[in-house]
């Protein structure tokens, strides 16, 4: 059906495209028998609100990745509205609605724990009372309402500007998009190194589609982005933690990280772990490879994955290397595990945060990894009852599938958690004392002696 389409629009899509950036577009229209998008796969939710907004007298049309989605005949996550009606205007047809961010207003129409994005349709960017940038072009506000022409010029890319009209169930198409998913491609709408500075998170999303969608991005879009990646450097590091979670916890995290990596992008979010890629590390390789693949296998799976995981991984190295030098100064094996955590993570948090409900768990991680090499007997049976024993675990795991000297120690946990209770007891009596981390011990200082003695 897409291909059809793509071949009627292919010989105007090229010559209207920078026309209509400098222009009102004028949409190219998709009617119900032309599109493959059905209400059948649309949130019951979303279709509630795009009723009500229709009967009320408002244009409502569902927008960007779930139009994207179902006509890639994915299982859209999210189902996002596009509308004439104000904020003020949806939050009055709605009960269930509340008006969130200051600078980008938006309705979120509420049905449990399913939350339908409502947005009013913007207009060009302009400087005023409800429209600012900063003197680097980034938007600072962006509260400019508009119409339906005027909002699709606004969006990111063009396959992201494809409106499905719940009046009629049409599709309109003001950017050249559904040329763009026929052809499994990533353009921006726009001038790219402009669109990037006014939001330098566009640069993660070109990724992050292009991993998740098996896109490409155009070359026009692709080629600024290593001379901009330090654009991300201006970005709060709690909006760059929400994208990281985006990027490594769709299922293609490792198809991400690769991206990343050749844009120069990774050094903005996890910037030990990129320079020991750009070094040709191969065991951090190695590592992000194992860890992002088994994070891929969890969610494909439909099992719970947890941003503590995440960052034991990428920070790994960074702990290893603190671990040894602290090892070195003639700390204990867990004090120096300790600091070398405390430093890892203090750096870290200065380039993405990370919640404290995910920092305890992730300390625990790695203090775990000593315990899980030493101990034995009862020791080893309280730490099997501890919550975060399965992530150790499964952490340790990980690490011998690289060291082979730690693949003894994963076996005998694997095989002790099949164990009946009393059959757990026996093997933690009878198991071999495994060797201690390396144990540095302080030199104690010899007493003064009083002076008369001096």
């Amino acid at each position: 059906m897409i291909a059809r389409i793509w071949q009627r629009l292919k010989g105007t899509v090229a010559v209207e495209r920078v026309e209509r950036v400098k222009e009102a577009p004028v949409a190219t229209i998709i009617p119900r028998s032309e599109h493959g998008v059905s209400r059948n796969n649309i949130s019951k939710n979303a279709l509630k609100v795009l009723y009500r907004l229709n009967d009320a007298g408002f244009r409502a049309c569902l927008v960007g990745g779930g139009v994207r989605d179902l006509l890639l005949s994915l299982k859209p996550k999210d189902f996002d509205i596009a509308t004439s009606a104000s904020p003020e205007e949806v939050r009055a047809l709605f009960r269930n609605c509340r008006l969130i961010g200051r600078r980008f207003r938006l309705a979120h129409v509420l049905y449990g724990r399913e939350v339908i994005e409502v947005a009013t349709f913007r207009a060009s960017h302009r400087d005023g009372e409800d429209g600012r940038t900063d003197a680097g072009g980034r938007i600072m506000r962006d509260n400019v309402f508009g119409d339906i022409a005027e909002d699709a010029l606004r969006r990111d890319f063009s396959v992201n500007a494809l409106y499905y009209d719940i009046k009629d169930y049409s599709i309109h198409d003001y950017a050249g998009g559904m040329a763009d998913v026929s052809a499994r491609l990533l353009r921006l709408i726009g001038d790219p190194v402009t669109r990037y500075k006014e939001d330098p998170v566009r640069m993660l999303r070109a990724v992050r589609f292009a991993a998740k969608l098996d896109f490409e991005i155009a070359p026009e879009a692709s080629d600024p982005i290593a001379d901009l990646a330090s654009e991300l450097g201006e970005i709060p590091p709690a909006r760059l933690f929400e994208e990281v979670l985006k990027l490594f916890h769709s299922g293609h995290a490792v198809k991400s990280l690769e991206l990343l990596h050749d844009y120069y992008l990774l050094d903005y979010l996890f910037p030990h772990a990129a320079k020991k890629l750009g070094d040709d590390d191969e065991s951090t390789w190695d590592l992000l490879e194992r860890g992002l693949n088994n994070t891929d296998q969890r969610i494909r799976a439909g099992k719970s994955v947890t941003p503590a995981f995440l960052y034991a991984v990428f920070l790994w190295m960074d702990v290893s290397e603190r671990y040894e030098l602290w090892l070195a100064k003639g700390e204990a094996p867990m004090v120096a595990m300790q600091r070398a955590g405390d430093e890892a993570l203090a750096v870290q948090l200065t380039h993405t945060s990370l919640p404290k409900r995910f920092s305890f768990p992730m300390r625990e991680i790695w203090m775990m990894q000593g315990r899980l090499l030493t101990y034995t007997g009862k020791r080893a049976l309280r730490l099997l009852e501890q919550p975060r024993f399965r992530a150790g675990y499964d952490f340790l795991c990980l690490r011998a599938e690289l060291d082979s000297s730690l693949q003894e120690r994963s076996d005998w946990w694997t095989r002790i958690q099949e164990l009946p209770v009393e059959q757990q007891e026996e093997m933690a009596r009878q198991a071999p004392k495994p060797d201690q981390l390396r144990k540095r011990k302080r030199r104690r200082k010899s007493p003064k002696k009083p002076d008369s003695e001096q």
